[in-house]
């Protein structure tokens, strides 16, 4: 699977910890930035991830910041994206089957780095049911 990561500086060392292990599963991996520990801003990141995905360039994303939720917030504010931030493997498998769910946000304060992996690892692990689940994925895309 083709995947792009990005973090701000709070999520900087949990980013590259989980590329060096998608690389090491087999997968394609972008990195997008940042790589230090110098003050940015999430958006910036969580735009470029999106635009990835939504460009067809990956088929993927997982964007990491402190708590994840402003990557989140971020990520869904650009219409075709469906982001959600997780801490369990059920909750990250579920996104992605049930919701189609593109982008995985994590929170580099809230998990270890041995959860993380779980969860990210259920994400990318996961393929969309369709079905019964499109139907509402569908009302979620709609303007109205």
């Amino acid at each position: 699977m083709r995947i792009a990561l990005a973090a701000d500086h709070g999520g900087v060392d949990l980013k590259a910890d989980l590329a060096n292990r998608l690389r090491a599963a087999g997968h394609d991996v972008t990195d997008l930035g940042t790589d230090g520990s110098t003050s940015v801003d999430y958006p910036d990141f969580a735009h470029a991830v999106t635009g990835a995905v939504l460009a067809g360039d990956v088929d993927r994303g997982m964007l990491v910041c402190g708590t994840g939720q402003g990557m989140a917030m971020s990520a869904n504010k650009v219409h075709g994206i469906r982001a959600g931030v997780c801490s369990d493997p059920f909750s990250a498998r579920m996104i992605a089957e049930h919701n189609n769910a593109q982008v995985l946000c994590l929170g580099a304060r809230v998990l270890g780095t041995e959860l993380a992996w779980a969860v990210a690892s259920a994400f990318v692990g996961a393929t969309f049911e369709g079905g019964r689940h499109q139907r509402r994925v569908d009302k979620m895309e709609s303007d109205s």
